[in-house]
């Protein structure tokens, strides 16, 4: 896989691979970054560039050394500036990290992100190799088919019965079923009378294809600014807008 960039573009240390997906499964870029600790921001900027146009075409999966030593995955915060740049990078094409434990010392420097939440799996280190001092990062890619037909049900609400939910929990006598239960040994108990009461008065649907790969979080409002950031890049991509106004919009 190519990522053209202009010729007044910095030079980038990262290779990026199509790995083809069987019949009914999609392709995958796989990209491979090492970023020198003293990267100037031009170069940041190129490789930023890079893996934007990797995330929005195709799922994605990219590895590499990144040198952000100060940043700190459990809230996304850093304290400098070219790593605060790359929390935003990170941001703006929706990746995740998945490797939770030092790869250098106490630092995370070897990374392991992806625009898929599931893709990846079984991340693990395996100690150094040769003489380097950072640890070796393992993980598998968990492919999936891409038509698989989807065996996921939800609760069709349009069509509830509340009236008879309200009844049939009502009839519960609480007081005495909850007698003396602390609040971990009475949640089991309410779930079961609720699922029970929820058989009979909420009826469930499979969900299509399509609505059961997008995540619960996923609503109307999000779908609509992912739309708005994938038009932008596309407008940024055919020379239409230029890459301030583009950052600007997403």
């Amino acid at each position: 896989m190519e990522l053209h960039l202009g010729m007044d573009e910095e030079p980038t240390k990262s290779l990026w691979v199509r790995i083809k997906g069987r019949a009914g499964a999609g392709d995958i870029i796989v990209g491979v970054c090492y970023r020198p600790p003293d990267q100037g921001d031009q170069a940041d900027e190129a490789l930023y560039r890079q893996i934007g146009a990797a995330s929005c075409s195709q799922v994605l999966v990219l590895m590499g050394d990144f040198n952000h030593p100060d940043i700190c995955w459990r809230d996304n915060t850093a304290e400098c500036k070219q790593s605060r740049k790359f929390l935003e990078c990170v941001d703006d094409n929706f990746l995740l990290q998945v490797t939770e434990e030092p790869t250098r010392r106490d630092a995370m420097l070897d990374l392991v992100l992806t625009n898929k939440e599931g893709l990846v799996g079984d991340v693990k280190l395996k100690g150094s190799l040769g003489c380097r001092d950072h640890e070796m990062v393992e993980f598998r890619i968990l492919r999936a088919a891409r038509r698989a037909h989807s065996k996921l049900t939800a609760l069709g609400f349009r069509r509830a019965d509340f009236g008879l939910l309200r009844d049939l929990l009502g009839r519960i006598p609480w007081d005495k079923a909850l007698e003396g239960r602390g609040a971990q040994d009475s949640w089991p108990i309410f779930k079961g009378h609720l699922l029970q009461a929820q058989e009979r008065c909420i009826l469930t649907k499979r969900k299509s294809s399509k609505n059961a790969r997008r995540p619960p979080w996923m609503n109307k409002e999000l779908l609509g600014k992912v739309k708005h950031k994938k038009e932008a890049f596309r407008g940024w991509k055919q020379g239409q807008v230029a890459w301030e106004e583009y950052r600007e919009t997403v």
